[in-house]
């Protein structure tokens, strides 16, 4: 899949996207409303026009797809609504008969986990069931490449959880997945590579250590101290600042095994017991807040 400069413009907003290519699981992430991440899956499955620049899908313009490219796609809308009257085999099975080469019914619904819910009709089925057949009809065709818009948003976190191993499933089974998302950590968890979108353009993309990594080589200490400790013996510059129970301190370190000897060593000199102490990584979460950040000129320049 190949995007070179893709342009489309709605309600008086325009976005624009260089080039990027995508295999395996690729994850498109923007936590805000507007970033892009609908829009540039609706061009690259054929579901919105675009405006100019070029754009190849499994080496077929989607602007003019035929019924062969069809058949090698799968997509999941943010949003479908099926009839509640039929069954999920029904529903199933009625879907493949668009599809020249359609996956067997009774595996895809064992695929996506609804085997013992395969009699039960649409209506009866919990929004976490109705996810994972809405991902059935996706691949009910046997797509080469299924793209899913925000599979998990309004899921409770059993439901997300279980949509996870569902997906990891299809990965593991070889196909070639491009997810949106507004959850970092869904992006961390699931793709092989990450692209992030801010109000239509990619800021930053590459694998969820690569991301990490662009922030460079410092690791985060926290604890929280009584209010009386002497931080100035520290000796440390860190982040301050005051908490319900005390104090947090916030200490970034590019040598952890050191700093936190002497962060050791002080709180023993002060018979001090730090609470709540952790060591952390940055995360893709800290990766888009600082890209959030950032002036629109030193984003585009990254």
């Amino acid at each position: 899949m190949d995007c070179a400069s893709r342009t489309a413009t709605w309600s008086g907003s325009t976005a624009s996207t260089s080039r990027y290519a995508a295999r395996r699981f690729s994850g498109s992430s923007g936590r805000t409303n507007g970033a892009g991440k609908t829009t540039t899956i609706e061009i690259l499955e054929g579901y919105r026009p675009r405006n100019a620049g070029d754009v190849s899908v499994l080496g077929v313009d989607p602007a003019h797809p035929n019924r062969a490219w069809r058949n090698r796609i799968g997509l999941v809308l943010q949003e479908c609504e099926l009839s509640p009257h039929y069954t999920v085999r029904e529903t199933l099975s009625m879907f493949s008969r668009y599809f020249e080469s359609p996956t067997d019914v009774e595996a895809v619904v064992a695929l996506v986990g609804l085997v013992d819910k395969a009699g039960d009709r649409v209506a009866q089925l919990s929004g976490g069931q109705k996810r994972r057949l809405d991902v059935g009809l996706g691949l009910v065709g046997d797509p080469e490449l299924l793209f899913l818009d925000e599979p998990t948003t309004g899921l409770d976190p059993s439901a997300r959880r279980e949509m996870w191993e569902m997906m990891e499933g299809l990965r593991d089974a070889g196909k070639t997945i491009l997810l949106t998302t507004h959850y970092m950590d869904e992006a961390e968890h699931l793709a092989d590579r990450i692209i992030i979108l801010r109000q239509g353009e990619i800021v930053a993309q590459g694998t969820s250590g690569e991301l990490r990594d662009s922030l460079g080589d410092v690791t985060h200490i926290a604890f929280r101290v009584r209010t009386d400790a002497r931080l100035d013996l520290l000796g440390m510059e860190a982040d301050i600042s005051a908490h319900l129970d005390g104090v947090l301190v916030r200490i970034a370190s590019k040598s952890v095994q050191a700093d936190l000897g002497r962060v050791l060593h002080w709180a023993d000199g002060q018979a001090l017991e730090l609470a709540d102490l952790e060591v952390v990584r940055p995360t893709l979460d800290d990766v888009f807040v600082e890209l959030a950040e950032a002036p629109p000129e030193e984003v585009r320049g990254q």
